[in-house]
């Protein structure tokens, strides 16, 4: 079969998509993505995929959107393929439209968390519901990645069928490794007795980092926070560079900024604990690969992370957009080796049980019938 993959941008495609490509091409079958132009491209381009570039927006510029619905509409009616799949609740609803009109006879979807759960003005909620269920209607196989978002999908009308299929990541590559953790504790100026809290998103503010850094101000002298991510060009929302100017002048050293990194494994390798104090997810990959490193978890009681996260056994389970609780979950690690450890390979037996990569891999690959 000849099956597309699309979503929005080179991030999402060579970080959500691109394990799916694989399995489905080592199924026998051509595997084509589709996403906006950006760097993170080369990877899946050098392992030999054809990744066609269309003018997707991450917003609800009619002008922006009626430009992308054109191009996937050109390419499906050149390309025809037997299968789109689409990812991402604006890229996916274009495509699946497109898809529709162009006369492909199957359309999936994956939806990686639905707007209308996400905080925000009553509107652009009710607007992305009846979206929703517009593109519901040309759906043959609705997916997602959280189990609450499946069952909002068949209570909401959306879909009938809406099944969830997780997220997953793969233990050869997220693993403890104390060779790593000697070294980069080392070159990034760890002490012998801090707890290194690690937090792994883009830099945008609905991940939480105004909260993560002044609950970081309340720890323990022994807690020090690393940083992993950028922001995206696309990303939109408030800056977060006073958020972290300020953290720096009160934390000093116990700060590090590491930006974008193509050693994530390594680096959660060497660190102690995990945070992520979204306010909204989907099911994030980030808290997968942290549990598969053996770390435990601080996390947001919400959709997607509560699914993952057991609290007081693999982790902490906070309130989102608050500081204290998340200071006291950080302090009670800091303070607790013995506690880490037990959480940590907790979460490490729970990943391999629900999040391997190649089960959620195959058991997608299954239910879109490839």
């Amino acid at each position: 079969m000849k099956i597309c993959q699309v979503t929005n941008v080179d991030f999402s495609l060579r970080h959500f998509l691109l394990p799916l490509m694989r399995g489905a091409r080592a199924r026998g079958h051509e595997v084509v993505g589709i996403c906006a132009e950006g760097p993170l491209l080369d990877l899946p381009r050098a392992e030999g995929f054809r990744i066609l570039p269309v003018p997707m927006a991450r917003s609800l510029n009619p002008i922006a959107q009626a430009r992308a619905f054109a191009a996937l509409l050109d390419i499906f009616r050149a390309e025809r393929f037997d299968l789109v799949h689409a990812h991402m609740p604006i890229s996916g609803l274009l495509a699946r439209a497109a898809a529709r009109a162009a006369g492909v006879p199957r359309i999936a979807y994956t939806g990686h968390g639905f707007l209308f759960n996400q905080p925000g003005p009553w509107w652009r909620r009710a607007l992305s519901l009846r979206l929703e269920r517009l593109g519901g209607r040309v759906t043959d196989i609705f997916l997602t990645v959280s189990e609450e978002e499946a069952a909002d999908a068949r209570r909401l009308g959306i879909h009938p069928r809406a099944v969830a299929v997780r997220n997953g990541r793969d233990p050869a590559l997220f693993h403890p490794d104390p060779e790593a953790r000697r070294a980069l504790r080392a070159e990034l100026g760890a002490r012998e007795g801090d707890c290194v809290v690690i937090a792994v998103s883009r830099l945008v503010r609905h991940k939480g980092h105004p909260e993560l850094l002044q609950a970081m101000e309340r720890a323990p002298p022994n807690a020090v926070l690393w940083v992993v991510g950028e922001r995206l060009p696309s990303d939109h929302g408030e800056d977060l560079e006073p958020y972290f100017a300020r953290a720096a002048a009160a934390l000093g050293p116990r700060l590090r900024r590491l930006g974008y990194r193509h050693d994530v494994a390594r680096l959660l390798a060497a660190a102690d604990v995990f945070a992520l104090p979204s306010h909204f997810e989907g099911l994030p990959m980030s808290v997968i690969e942290a549990m598969l490193t053996g770390l435990p978890v601080v996390a947001t009681d919400i959709r997607g992370p509560r699914e993952q996260v057991v609290d007081g056994e693999t982790g902490f389970l906070v309130p989102p957009a608050t500081v204290a609780p998340l200071a006291e979950a950080i302090a009670r690690l800091a303070a607790d080796p013995a506690l880490r450890a037990r959480m940590g390979a907790a979460g490490r037996a729970r990943a391999l049980e629900r999040f391997d990569e190649a089960k959620v891999v195959a058991h997608t690959l299954d239910l879109l019938g490839l």
